[in-house]
């Protein structure tokens, strides 16, 4: 017999490089807002925004998101996470620059977009 390792294909998780982050926070460490695209069905894919401060109204930077981008959005609230907005389609230009420029919410330094 011959010492071949079998490696065995796991679920992608999106949200494993936060968790870990989170997990490894200290005292100096800076709150990131996460930008990620999952892949959906064939070319269907969704955008998830989140780290955002919790002062903010989620409701209302998604009503301007939809506006804006032309596509339909909701508000997740996750056990984990705590509240995330999803998009539809691969908004991660689009929502990064909205950010920074249009709306000032976030530097541009504390956003990281995630993805393929």
């Amino acid at each position: 017999m011959s010492d071949l390792e079998v490696q065995v294909p796991t679920a992608f998780d999106p949200f494993a490089d936060a968790n870990a982050e989170d997990a490894g926070a200290g005292a100096g460490t800076k709150e990131y807002v996460h930008i990620r695209v999952q892949q959906r069905n064939g070319r269907k894919s969704l955008t998830t925004v989140q780290g955002l401060k919790k002062e903010y109204s989620y409701t209302k930077i998604l009503k301007d998101l939809k506006k804006e981008f032309c596509c339909n959005g909701t508000v997740v609230q996750d056990s984990e996470l705590g509240q995330v907005i999803q998009l539809q389609g691969d908004q991660r230009k689009n929502v990064s620059t909205f950010l920074v420029q249009q709306a000032g919410l976030v530097k541009k330094d504390n956003i990281k977009i995630h993805g393929f």
